[in-house]
């Protein structure tokens, strides 16, 4: 069995990646696949937490441009990533990887509030984190929440993975055939270049923090663990 190269790692999942081909609500079966994959990394000795967006309930920013408050939107928004958190966590349980969901919003009744050492003795004893509700703030995207809580937890590295592209483009590869992929990036380059693939305050974030960052595709199987690995598999984007 190959080693892996990283020891603790942040996962970012959007919400649309649990959709499916439906492209909302949550798809079982894409559930189902994406848990084994994560089992397939927690059996390496791998600490795992993972964040997950809500963009296939609800999303903050459509609330917002629909003229709701813009605060009371992204609530939402952190309502629906709770939902996905649990689903997350049920899939987890049901094939035997322990699992504890932590909220930046107190609901007791559903998840441990976050706490920041308490998430690390969770991850110490090689259960899987997944970080909920955001930021708990408005205004914050959950790529930031990624990045904030990979600085919190001294992650090594975060997977991003994507549903519907493989890397990072110079452009959209579903609109431009003649789009190119990155092998490997600065945050520099990808902020200067507006490449779009985190919001700014996450890329300064990540920046500011030396985390490396590695973009690839959810829907071919393994392809978390080959990540965790150290298999050159979508992007990487580092800090210099």
């Amino acid at each position: 069995m190959t080693s892996a190269r990283y020891r603790r790692v942040v996962l970012k999942l959007s919400g649309e990646a649990l959709s499916g081909e439906q492209g909302f609500g949550i798809d079982p079966k894409v559930i189902q696949s994406i848990c084994q994959q994560i089992k397939e990394v927690v059996e390496l000795g791998v600490e795992v937490a993972v964040v997950v967006g809500g963009g296939n309930i609800w999303r903050g920013k459509v609330g917002s441009q629909m003229g709701m408050d813009r605060a009371t939107a992204d609530y939402m928004g952190m309502l629906a990533t709770v939902m996905n958190s649990l689903a997350l966590q049920d899939g987890l349980e049901t094939i035997g990887i322990q699992t504890r969901v932590q909220t930046s919003i107190e609901m007791r009744q559903v998840a441990e509030p976050y706490i920041r050492r308490k998430a690390i003795r969770h991850l110490e004893k090689k259960r899987v984190v997944i970080f909920a509700a955001g930021t708990g703030n408005p205004y914050f995207s959950t790529d930031t929440t990624a990045a904030l809580r990979a600085a919190e937890i001294e992650a090594e590295v975060i997977l991003m993975a994507k549903n519907n592209v493989d890397g990072v483009y110079t452009d959209d590869p579903k609109v431009n055939k003649n789009a190119k992929k990155y092998d490997s990036l600065s945050y520099m380059e990808m902020l200067n270049e507006g490449l779009g693939v985190m919001d700014s305050t996450a890329s300064s974030l990540c920046m500011d923090n030396d985390i490396p960052l590695i973009v690839f595709s959810i829907t071919e199987e393994g392809n978390i663990k080959r990540a965790v690995q150290g298999e050159t598999i979508g992007t990487i984007i580092r800090g210099k």
